[in-house]
Parts: C-alpha cells; structure tokens; sequence
C-alpha cells in the first residue's frame, strides 16, 4: 500500500483512536491496518500513536502530522470526486439522516434499488426521530417529515404532502364512544407525539371553522410507530401519517376519527447544507428518491 493510503488509514487510527475501529471503517483487517501504521511510522522515524490495552493516542508528533496532512487528504478527496462528477461518474461517501419510521418503511426498496444502479455510491443511513443539525453532524442531506422550515443554514426541497389522520381501535370507540366533534376529545385519552416535553396541539379545521386540542393523555412518545402500537392497544387516540397506518386501517384493525376534518399540513422534504452547487452523488439520490416517492409509494 502506497504513502497517500497509509496516511488516510493512519487518519482513521487517529479519528477512531482504536486500530479495530479504523479496519471496521476502511473495511480492512485490524493487522493490515497495524502493518501500515508501523510502515509509516518506519518512514518518517518518528512514532505517532501511543498503543495502550484501552484506546490509542496520538503522540505530540502524530498530533502535529494529523494537523498537517489531514487538509491535503481532505484536499485530494474532494479533487478526486470532482474530477469523477465531471466526467458524469457517481461515486463516494453519502451520509443521509432520516426519521425512524419514515427509515424502516420507505428506504429499504429504495436503497436497495439506488445501490443496484450506483454500486460505486456507499450510502450511510443514520435513522433518529431526532431534529438533527445536518451541517453540525456532517450529513450530506436529511429526509424529513415536517412543517416548514426554521433553519434559514439549510436548503430545502419539498417531496410531497404527508396526509394524517386522527385514528383509533374500534375496541376503543366502542368503549368510550366516538368523536362527533373535536370538544369531544376532552373526554378521551388523546395519545400525543411529543420530543420536547411539551404536549402535541391539534390544530383541526373543516369547512366553517378551526379547533385546537391540546393530546394530553397519559402516554406520549417521539415515535410514531411506537405510538401506533399503542393505539393498536386501545389506548386511545392519536394523529399520525397515513403511511405509518394504512395496513392497519385497510384490516379495520384501526378506524378513523373526526374524517371531515383535516389538520396542518406536514410535508416529505430533503434538506441539505448551503451547497453551493449540489455534490452529484446527492443530487442523483435526491432525483432517484422523489422519483421512487412519487411513482412507487402513495404517501
């Protein structure tokens, strides 16, 4: 392995501190990984990293080497990637954030499809239902689920409406009654998504007037597919997406609630850092996942 590769293996030690953290990032064996290190440290003459049972540090001239060499690595990798996207080619890293449920449903076809037409892309999905910072934490871009944006860092572009819908068991309803009105919910266990510690708020609306109900039940989650599961326990009523539900309302395990009136619109977006220009590979994924949304999954 040539001096560049030794050094970029040597960044990964260092990023890392652990030789076996490095082999599982560079997808190499962690005595390949020791091999190279110790040829670059036999080239220079100087140790960089101090080896103890738990981790691994850098030594003051491996900190000084890392400040030197690791903006001209970053330098060629950004240089290499332009001169592919140049000549068309679709290659490197893409790290995408995206919410839980929205993950587990939608991405696996569209991974799965996307890897096949550009196998030179390695895609690195991060799921949370958590408001990540996409320039803080280094991503590439973030699907999301969400009303307009605050963040005026970021760039954004809307996919397509996210229907929701107040939604319930008919064990519940038969129980405890159904809704006629939203002044009905205050005498139901209206289950709220919550990741603020504050209460959800309704906002419902129908043709003649708007109405907010505050989801203050004894259960509240910042997940909706764990908050579908406990609406499938008759615990009581909750606001979710359509496509967390359908299977559920299609097998009249789950019935709607309140049908003729409607709540704020939430939308599918992509967001992503102030590029100036997009990297390729982001927009070939940006382009491939709106087509799959729009010809493949009703949302």
């Amino acid at each position: 392995m040539g001096e560049l590769e030794s050094i970029r293996v040597f960044l990964s030690v260092a990023e890392q501190q652990s030789f076996a953290g490095a082999a599982r990032q560079l997808g190499m064996t962690p005595a390949s990984v020791t091999r190279n290190i110790a040829a670059l440290e036999a080239r220079l003459g100087v140790q960089l990293l101090v080896r103890t049972t738990r981790q691994v540090s850098l030594t003051s001239a491996g900190a000084a080497y890392v400040a030197r060499v690791a903006p001209l690595s970053d330098g060629l990798a950004v240089a290499a990637e332009e001169t592919r996207e140049a000549q068309g080619i679709t290659s490197g890293r893409l790290r995408i954030s995206a919410p839980l449920s929205l993950g587990v449903k939608v991405l696996p076809t569209v991974l799965s499809q996307f890897g096949a037409l550009h196998p030179q892309i390695h895609v690195d999905v991060s799921l949370s239902d958590r408001f990540v910072d996409i320039v803080e934490e280094g991503f590439d871009l973030a699907i999301r689920v969400s009303g307009p944006p605050s963040d005026k860092s970021t760039i954004w572009r809307k996919i397509c409406r996210v229907p929701r819908l107040l939604v319930a068991t008919p064990d519940y309803l038969r129980a405890r009654g159904t809704p006629q009105t939203p002044e009905d919910l205050a005498e139901h266990d209206c289950l709220g998504y919550s990741d603020d510690l504050r209460d959800e708020v309704w906002q419902l609306s129908n043709a003649k007037r708007r109405q907010s109900h505050r989801a203050e039940g004894r259960l509240s989650t910042n997940n909706g597919d764990l908050l579908a599961h406990l609406v499938l326990n008759s615990e009581g009523i909750a606001l979710l997406p359509r496509f967390i539900v359908d299977a559920d309302l299609g097998a009249g395990r789950l019935v709607e609630v309140l049908s003729d009136w409607t709540t704020t619109e939430i939308w599918l977006t992509l967001y992503y850092p102030p590029y100036e220009q997009l990297p390729l590979r982001v927009a070939t994924f940006s382009d491939f996942f709106e087509a799959h949304i729009t010809e493949s999954f009703l949302l």
